[in-house]
């Protein structure tokens, strides 16, 4: 309960100071001329003023409303090290009762930056304080203590981001002077080329600057400076390569170079040696990641005679960003002889000698659409493309009535290569495509829409080639149940070979149509080896110290996987089936570092590699206990910073001494930190009580009157 003084003017508050001012002069006037009475005038005006003015005795009836404290306790990863959670735990029990004994003080205590995958990267205390703040009324917040190591991440810039008017205080743990080392990534390609450059390739391909696959890296040591010329052994690790280790001085920049193997993510970890006495191993170590690219596939296709499909292959080809099309159409066979003469029929002369043997390697993928051999092309060139199948390149064969002939790619050098030989016969009648057995399993027809169900629900086609398969998988039946897709390998390469020219019907949307574009693309891309497309593939990947591997493969049953650690030891993984073509395994490994595993599969040897480890690379890049990072903010609130344990490992845990003040601006000094008293309350009912109107005012205005009169007539 409080009393004030409140005033209600009765008059209009500018003609009540106009009146005041000339009284005030009146006043002055009569002093001045020494008149008598002048006093009591004085007393007669000054009445008749408060009366005007209307002052009242106010009574309120507060309720005071308790303080507020808030305590943000960090424990992200970093807070994990040494003794930490300890002195964490320590400093939490000490200030709880520190904090009890202050009266009307309410404490809300706040965890922050666990780590649960969901949150951002690194030490984010104000994020989580600013949560908190949403239900903590501004006028009520006596101050924020935060229990840290002192590394956070989101300290805002200036004191005004706050919000508040409130100290900030920090409790760190740890020590000062800490000794760590670690490993500081300067440079690093973000992604890379793979496999060779086709500059010059058929065509002139426009000039691109060389290619900088370089990291560049420094050993970095917080708590000592090391001796000059020191050195420290790093090791570095590439997927499909031996170890490579090094000498490198410390705190001077080195740089290793980043391979690129294969499309999608390529990983090379760098780990330095570990020095005595640092605080954590975790942060020696730097894995680098980047993304595998291939330049413009290079396609090239070549037509026989102009049939309906052929623009249907063109246009899928042409719309891939991805590829590079070169594509010939055969429109005169040397056969055909019908006196035109040749310079009024060739647009282009067939460059069979640039494309089938001088340039022949720069092809990622060769198809031959409804094409049959007829002197065009010389044996010679045949052998070339078997050859060029053999040292890892890719054929399709989109086989009409041709391949059925005297003159079918199967009766030339290229036979070898080709897994079917026809057996002369054409199947021409209605039916649908049908994916297999193997093609339910295989990346190329899996899971192709309208392929569900026992019957496809896309469109037919009216002819096949019938042929006897040699080699490879039959993924798609067609007439008679007989073979329609049949990919292969062949050694280092891939072939493909489809018995139907009738694949344009999907493309046009005859009788429903069908997943042309699917099949089409993703049979290209298998023949280019897309590592998503990839029938036989072992994958890895963490969370955490969880290793999980998993096997894609067509074979019944898959053999163990052979896990390669860190530390050189070997580990071997059972995998268990998950789903049809699945099989999976996790593995609770016991180091963080690069994991490379490998496995027997038909096709060869399968490897990947795994990053296992810390999933915030940020928080534990830097470890040890610092006050740089929250001083500048801390100060500029009126707080303090104040390390809870000395240098000495021997040293106890020491708190400051907590008081509340009220008016203070400096609320922190040695040994001791303040919180702001805010007196908050809330009103909860008021009472006037008017103290100069009514009969008392005019009883002493008509008493100061008369004695005024009496004065001035003696």
């Amino acid at each position: 309960m409080t009393w004030t003084i409140d005033f209600s003017l009765l008059v209009p508050g500018p003609l009540f100071w106009a009146a005041t001012l000339l009284a005030l002069i009146l006043v002055v006037l009569l002093i001045v001329q020494r008149s008598r009475g002048a006093m009591l005038r004085a007393l007669s005006l000054s009445a008749l003023l408060l009366a005007l003015a209307n002052p009242s005795l106010r009574q309120d009836e507060r309720e005071t409303l308790a303080n507020i404290a808030i305590v943000v306790i960090d424990e992200s990863l970093s807070q994990t090290l040494a003794d930490r959670p300890e002195q964490t735990a320590a400093i939490r029990r000490e200030l709880e009762a520190k904090l009890a004994t202050i009266p009307n003080l309410q404490v809300r205590w706040v965890s922050s930056s666990k780590p649960t995958g969901e949150h951002l990267a690194g030490t984010n205390l104000f994020a989580n304080l600013n949560s908190a703040l949403a239900n903590t009324p501004p006028d009520q917040l006596a101050g924020v203590i935060m229990i840290t190591d002192g590394q956070v991440h989101d300290v805002p810039k200036s004191p005004r981001a706050l919000g508040f008017d409130a100290p900030v205080h920090a409790l760190l743990t740890g020590r000062p002077g800490e000794y760590d080392r670690r490993i500081e990534i300067l440079k690093a390609p973000r992604y890379g080329i793979v496999g060779e450059d086709k500059q010059n390739c058929v065509r002139e391909w426009p000039e691109r600057a060389s290619e900088d696959r370089s990291i560049q890296f420094r050993i970095v040591e917080e708590g000592r400076l090391p001796h000059p010329g020191e050195m420290a052994q790093v090791r570095i690790r590439r997927e499909g390569r031996p170890d490579e280790v090094r000498r490198v001085p410390l705190g001077t920049i080195a740089s290793a170079e980043m391979d690129f193997p294969h499309t999608a993510q390529n990983i090379v970890e760098i780990e330095a040696e570990g020095a005595p006495g640092e605080l954590t191993l975790v942060n020696n170590r730097a894995v680098i990641v980047a993304e595998g690219v291939r330049e413009s596939l290079l396609v090239l296709l070549v037509s026989g005679e102009p049939h309906a499909g052929e623009r249907t292959w063109r246009n899928l080809l042409r719309s891939d960003a991805a590829v590079d099309l070169v594509h010939f159409t055969i429109m005169r066979p040397l056969q055909k002889l019908d006196g035109t003469p040749i310079n009024q029929l060739a647009l282009i002369a067939f460059p069979t000698r640039e494309l089938f043997s001088d340039k022949i390697s720069c092809f990622d993928l060769i198809i031959f659409d409804r094409y049959q051999h007829g002197d065009i092309l010389q044996l010679q060139y045949y052998e070339n493309i078997a050859h060029y199948v053999e040292r890892g390149g890719a054929l399709l064969v989109a086989a009409g009535d041709d391949f059925a002939g005297q003159m079918s790619l199967s009766r030339t050098p290229l036979s070898v290569v080709l897994p079917a030989t026809p057996t002369g016969h054409l199947l021409e009648q209605s039916f649908k495509a049908t994916v297999s057995s193997d093609g339910r399993k295989h990346p190329v027809t899996r899971g192709l829409p309208g392929s569900a169900g026992t019957e496809p629900t896309w469109g037919r086609w009216f002819r096949q080639v019938d042929v006897s398969p040699g080699r490879g998988r039959v993924v798609m039946t067609g007439a008679a149940e007989r073979p329609l897709l049949v990919l292969d390998r062949k050694e280092s390469g891939r072939v493909a070979l489809l018995l139907s020219d009738h694949a344009w019907l999907w493309a046009r949307g005859y009788d429903g149509g069908g997943p042309h574009t699917d099949l089409l693309r993703r049979l290209a891309h298998w023949l280019m080896k897309e590592p998503d497309l990839e029938e036989e593939r072992l994958i890895a990947f963490a969370r955490g110290l969880k290793l999980t591997i998993e096997r894609r493969s067509m074979e019944e049953d898959v053999p163990s996987v052979q896990v390669s650690a860190p530390s050189g030891e070997i580990l071997q993984a059972m995998l268990q089936r998950a789903e049809p073509s699945l099989w999976r395994s996790v593995l609770d490994v016991k180091a963080p570092g690069l994991y490379k595993l490998q496995s027997e599969a038909p096709t060869g040897r399968l490897m990947a590699v795994a990053q296992v480890g810390i999933e915030d690379a940020r928080e534990m890049n830097e470890v040890t206990a610092t006050e740089e990072k929250l001083k500048p903010l801390v100060a500029a609130t009126g707080g303090g910073t104040f390390w809870t344990r000395g240098r000495d490992p021997l040293t106890t845990l020491s708190l400051p001494r907590i008081s509340m003040m009220a008016n203070a601006k400096t609320l922190a000094g040695s040994g001791w930190m303040g919180l702001k008293d805010r007196d908050a309350h809330v009103t909860r009912g008021i009472t006037l009580i008017p103290i100069f109107t009514g009969l008392l005012a005019l009883a002493a205005l008509l008493v100061l009157l008369a004695l005024t009169w009496w004065q001035e007539g003696r």
